[in-house]
């Protein structure tokens, strides 16, 4: 069965991948986007929740891509003020790591490299690190200290909410699809299956924006080599119970020369990773092993007056990045910018290959791939600066007046749901609810926080099939579901499949 032709097919749908299948389409192409598994299931889930510059990477030099990140800061925060918000970051003066003065220049080029406008400067906070709440939680309380501004974000809704504007304008989203077979003639020929059903789609270009199987998607279905030599890098993290009560994070050097965050997340806890090494073997498979999960304890316990053990690890989660091997030794020396390969031979259809690349980046990313394809596809100027993502359209600062308006507008829901709901959708909370006039139009309550109506609406619009879509990868209600309330929500799910378009 032929699906259709299409400009451009994009295959993965992680962050990259959607995000170039967002702005083609805006930009007037036929897009197709292909996903094996559900959205955002493989890299783009396990990131640190970060919009950053980077602030380790000055010291390795890579400015292009400390000020590109940094500018894109506040062009995500614009783009979609729910699911990316402003962040404080404490950084303490320890001994026996980097100077005072090296820290100081660090965060005054961090501060001024990319045009900050809307997120607060880096200050000192010498009394309240070492007198205040900030120097409370850490088991030696430093003299002096900074904190400085970067963006936490959702990053799996961040994903959804791309292949939603993708689809609302015109392009082709198939998730649990595999694309088995790619013949290049003229045109690509795809071969997709889903369910046990093939589809046969044709694309002027492809885009290889697998991820961590760049590789073996060149190998096995374009069944060419890729352009340029890929590295594979793992990083894994860890969620445990609240170490700390106030709403920075902190980010503390190591003697092996990383960086480890901790970070409040989800209310109730406190997320901290990342590690950084060299990974070989299924991607699909990949977890936070037990060393790791010991190496990240270790160095909060080095800072933390609580102290942790693997037990009290209520989630960990470990991603795989495709970086461009530049040689480098060790995985933290590997640069996280991204890289775009463009093959195109004469008389044959070209194939665009995605390596690296960050969340923060992932917009500049799309916009860089289809200037590089512009010469072989009639498309129009770039235009996602200024635009929105569903559901963004309020000011930056503007949450808590999003907030109280939806309050007034659904009084039958109280402010912990709203806001999280709120967080999830912005000024979609009616579309996603419906025309709810009371709590019981909403349908069944499917476990913490979690109404019926919402999973019809993640079914309906946003690709949900799964327990896992809805928990995990369109919020975070995993953390706080008991197996009863899991299993409720995949009866409830299995019910509804049939009712949805």
């Amino acid at each position: 069965m032929a699906v259709a032709d299409f400009d451009l097919a994009v295959i993965g749908g992680g962050i990259n991948g959607t995000a170039i299948a967002r702005d083609a389409a805006g930009r007037g192409l036929t897009v197709l986007l292909v996903e094996q598994n559900d959205l955002a299931s493989g890299t783009s889930f396990a990131s640190t929740k970060l919009i950053h510059g980077g602030l380790r990477y000055l010291e390795h030099g890579w400015f292009g891509l400390v000020r590109e990140a940094l500018a894109e800061r506040e062009v995500m925060l614009r783009m979609a003020p729910h699911v990316v918000r402003p962040m404080r970051f404490v950084l303490p003066v320890e001994p026996g790591m980097r100077p005072v003065w090296m820290l100081r220049l660090g965060l005054l080029i961090y501060d001024h490299l990319g045009g900050r406008r809307v997120l607060p400067a880096t200050c000192s906070i010498d009394s309240e690190l070492h007198d205040g709440a900030l120097g409370a939680p850490l088991k030696r309380s430093p003299p002096r200290g900074f904190e400085f501004s970067d963006c936490r974000v959702d990053d799996t809704r961040l994903v959804v909410l791309n292949a939603l504007d993708a689809a609302e304008r015109g392009a082709a989203v198939r998730t649990r699809t595999r694309c088995i077979a790619a013949e290049r003639g003229s045109l690509w020929r795809l071969v997709l299956e889903v369910r046990g059903r093939r589809d046969i789609a044709t694309a002027r270009v492809l885009v290889n924006a697998t991820g961590p199987w760049l590789q073996l998607f060149a190998t096995t279905v374009l069944r060419e080599a890729l352009p340029m030599p890929v590295r594979l890098d793992k990083g894994s993290h860890i969620v445990v119970r609240r170490l700390f009560e106030h709403d920075r994070g902190y980010i503390f050097p190591t003697r092996d020369a990383r960086i480890v965050f901790a970070l409040p997340y989800e209310q109730e806890f406190t997320l901290i990773g990342t590690t950084d090494r060299g990974f070989a073997g299924d991607p699909a498979g990949v977890r936070a092993s037990s060393d790791e999960v010991a190496y990240l304890c270790d160095v909060a316990n080095q800072h933390f007056r609580a102290t942790i053990e693997p037990s009290d690890v209520v989630w960990s989660f470990a991603g795989v990045r495709s970086l461009y091997d530049d040689g480098s030794s060790r995985s933290q020396d590997v640069s996280r910018d991204y890289v775009l390969a463009l093959d195109e031979p004469a008389g044959a259809a070209p194939v665009l290959t995605v390596y690296g690349g960050k969340i923060t980046t992932a917009r500049r990313l799309a916009e860089q791939a289809l200037d590089r394809l512009s010469h072989l596809l009639k498309c129009g100027p770039p235009w996602t600066r200024n635009s929105h993502l569903p559901g963004g359209e309020f000011p930056h600062d503007g949450f808590e007046c999003l907030v109280a308006k939806t309050l007034v507008s659904m009084p039958f829901l109280n402010e912990q749901e709203v806001r999280r709901l709120v967080r999830a959708y912005g000024t979609r909370v009616e579309r996603v609810l419906g025309p709810a006039r009371s709590r019981e139009d909403l349908g069944p309550c499917l476990g913490p926080d979690l109404l019926a109506a919402e999973v019809r609406y993640l079914m309906e619009r946003e690709w949900a099939q799964t327990e896992d879509d809805v928990l995990w990868r369109r919020s975070k209600l995993g953390l706080h579901f008991a197996p009863g309330d899991r299993e409720r929500l995949g009866r409830f799910m299995i019910s509804t499949i049939g009712t949805v378009g």
